[in-house]
């Protein structure tokens, strides 16, 4: 029997509510299907099985607040039969008794009431919509909700926003909160716990762009808009690549020390709009070519700022790189997304004075951090790292 349980959605997670199931009873799924959406502190997240077979009983209850590891459904596999399904079949609509002494989780309409003077009392809506509304300052009162029981969910809150900005007017407004408080909130505490468990080493390098970046200006004359390559999609390449040439800094610590691992999924920061920040993993970046890390790219930005992540892009990432674009500040030191064992950061390019050919001219420039795991690695596989990426910066199509 295939028990389907909450996943951790992170370092930082104890639990998540249910807001969604995208299947029911009977239904056949595949390994890598989504079966639900999860709210958590940083929003919402679809939910993938990693079992192929029918579903034979739904167990938790949309808007049921459930720890990691609980119980979700039973998936069986073909011609598997479940020796506890007349014991213990629950509707889909109707949660099981809980045990005695154990609190009995409140559906929706229940735990999802913004508190007194709050944007939109009284409206049925799910924690990080609320949160998503404050940040905006959007009167949930307002909007139509696509949840269960016409419970306001995230993707409403976005559209809403969205919809805003097309036309040009604001939305209701009320009391403005910290944008992102809940999200910096969970970030702080994962930080917090990284830096006080992991003895972070760092090394830095400037490395000369100015022929990559003369070489991507050209390239992108010839494309349509929409195809256009961006910095951020050259470096996440070479990073991909050079953690295929130094496995040891691609992969996670876990209780037995370092287990490289076998592709590489590479993370990237997203600032996501009223603040706060996920980084979604790009599967098997090192088999893609330049142009299908930036439609890869696109596709998690877009997904991510509308609260739409799998859980595979949320917790299967063997390494970070975190860009701050084409302004800001030159250099970054990063802390490292436990249970991996290194973030790349790279500053803003800045026009500085070079040497090339003997001669002293202007350059394009980034200077790039690696922040490791010092239980992992040493300052020599780092090194070897940076020469790496640097070698497959000035070619991104390669190999």
């Amino acid at each position: 029997m295939g028990l389907f349980t909450m996943p951790s959605l992170g370092a930082d997670m104890e639990a998540g509510q249910l807001v969604e199931w995208l299947v029911a009873p009977g239904d056949t799924v595949r390994r890598g299907d989504v079966v639900a959406v999860v709210e958590t502190q940083k929003g919402a997240i679809e939910v993938e099985t990693f079992e192929s077979g029918r579903v034979d009983r739904l167990i938790a209850t949309i808007g049921q607040e459930l720890p990691v590891g609980a119980p979700m459904a039973v998936i069986l596999a073909q011609g598997e039969v479940d020796p506890d399904a007349d014991s213990q079949a629950v509707s889909p609509a109707a949660p099981a008794a809980p045990a005695v002494g154990e609190p009995r989780a409140a559906p929706l309409s229940a735990i999802a009431l913004p508190e007194v003077g709050a944007l939109g009392e009284g409206v049925r809506a799910s924690p990080a919509a609320r949160a998503r509304a404050r940040a905006l300052g959007i009167d949930l009162g307002g909007l139509a909700g696509r949840g269960p029981g016409g419970a306001i969910v995230l993707a409403d809150v976005e559209d809403a926003a969205r919809a805003a900005r097309d036309t040009g007017v604001a939305p209701n407004s009320g009391v403005r909160p910290a944008p992102g408080a809940e999200m910096r909130r969970a970030i702080a505490a994962a930080m917090t716990r990284s830096k006080q468990t992991i003895p972070h080493v760092y090394l830095s390098q400037s490395i000369d762009i100015q022929d990559v970046m003369d070489r991507l200006k050209q390239d992108n004359a010839a494309r349509p808009p929409d195809a256009r390559i961006l910095p951020g999609a050259v470096f996440l390449r070479a990073t991909a690549r050079a953690a295929v040439d130094v496995p040891d800094i691609n992969g996670h610590w876990v209780e037995d020390g370092f287990r490289p691992a076998d592709t590489v999924n590479a993370g990237f920061a997203i600032a996501l709009r009223g603040g706060g920040l996920v980084a979604p993993a790009l599967m098997g970046a090192e088999t893609l070519s330049l142009s299908q890390t930036m439609q890869g790219m696109r596709d998690l930005v877009s997904r991510a700022r509308a609260g739409r992540l799998r859980v595979s892009e949320v917790t299967m990432g063997t390494l970070t790189l975190s860009s701050l674009g084409e302004t800001g500040a030159e250099a970054m030191t990063g802390v490292i997304f436990p249970p991996q064992v290194a973030l790349i950061g790279i500053g803003a390019p800045q026009v500085r004075p070079w040497v090339v050919a003997g001669a002293v001219v202007p350059r394009l420039l980034i200077t790039l951090t690696v922040s490791a795991d010092h239980r992992a690695v040493d300052g020599r596989q780092v090194s070897r790292f940076i020469a790496a990426f640097e070698t497959h910066l000035h070619s991104p199509e390669a190999s």
